[in-house]
């Protein structure tokens, strides 16, 4: 590569840098605000997908060529009416379980430290879901159901796990001191408020 041809692509990384023009995280396309996500069951983290790439994934089907190692996370935001997960042995309010292909249940609660978590008990799960129909058709990996029951909220729903990866980054930013600080609170109402405004959001569930 020539002198000049190096700079030229120096020059461009760097404005694409200043704008954080944020890329596709399998081929660096340049994505929109409105990108899909996906699941990387291998290094459980949250990948940015064009929508070309996105297209290659269907929502509940493995990856034929990367043995299942991808998953398109869904849109659907469902409001539950409140569960009762006394049985799941949580210790504090604020809360997501993750189903798993194996069948196993994580759970898991934010922290100022990450999420720490948990393998639900099998038993405790099935009466959980007995009690609420709905979380039978949870999708593995890519669906959680998010509690907060923190400080006499009553937040109970079905979400795509990227909203959970954003909430522990939520609690990780702005948690202070012992009890959270006068920031992470207000930040958790403001998360559940957008979340109830966000689309596509499916109506609330009856009992």
């Amino acid at each position: 590569m020539t002198g000049g041809a190096l700079g030229r692509v120096i020059r461009s990384a760097a404005a694409r840098r200043s704008a954080a023009e944020e890329l596709c995280d399998l081929c660096a396309a340049p994505v929109p605000d409105d990108h899909r996500h996906l699941h990387d069951g291998e290094r459980e983290e949250v990948l940015c997908a064009c929508r070309p790439c996105a297209l290659l994934f269907t929502e509940g089907d493995e990856d034929d060529e990367g043995d299942g190692r991808y998953r398109l996370i869904p849109l659907r935001r469902l409001r539950l009416p409140p569960v009762d997960t006394e049985p799941l042995g949580v210790p504090v309010g604020l809360a997501f379980f993750v189903p798993r292909t194996d069948g196993t249940v994580l759970a898991h609660y934010p922290s100022p430290a990450g999420a720490t978590r948990w393998e639900v008990d099998a038993d405790a799960w099935r009466s959980v879901v007995a009690g609420c129909p709905q979380l039978a058709g949870l999708a593995p990996e890519v669906e959680a159901l998010l509690v907060n029951t923190a400080r006499g909220l009553a937040h109970h729903w079905i979400v795509p796990v990227d909203d959970c990866f954003r909430i522990v980054g939520l609690v990780r930013q702005e948690w202070q001191g012992m009890s959270g600080g006068e920031t992470m609170w207000p930040a958790l109402e403001r998360f559940f408020t957008e979340l109830a405004a966000a689309r596509p959001m499916a109506p609330a569930a009856r009992p």
